[in-house]
């Protein structure tokens, strides 16, 4: 688990190193329309490696933005969704959805 001191103080810097990479607001925005197991995330996200999901997921896991429930049948089942702090964060995805679309717009 991340210490407060390795994100510092400053909010905007803190959400950034929460969503480094490609592929975070991705994922935290499949996961916000429901519990997804590994291959479905891997369907919904065209061009996202199965080495790069794997990272995101351990990384956001990491960040208490996702969890990871894992069940004790064979074959394996696991399971991930948003903890209530990736719940949170659905009125900023809907604000970065909006103003993408509106950003979109201007280029056409």
């Amino acid at each position: 688990m991340k210490k407060v001191s390795e994100f510092g103080i400053c909010p905007f810097a803190t959400t950034q190193k929460v969503l480094t990479g490609k592929w975070g607001l991705v994922i935290i925005y499949q996961l916000s329309t429901g519990t997804k197991r590994f291959n479905e995330l891997q369907r919904l996200i065209p061009g996202i490696t199965q080495t790069m999901l794997t990272r995101h997921l351990r990384q956001l896991e990491e960040d208490r933005i996702i969890s990871r429930t894992v069940y004790a049948e064979v074959p394996p089942r696991v399971e991930y969704s948003l903890t209530e702090m990736g719940k949170k964060f659905r009125s900023v995805l809907d604000a970065v959805e909006a103003w993408g679309l509106e950003y979109i717009e201007t280029l056409a």
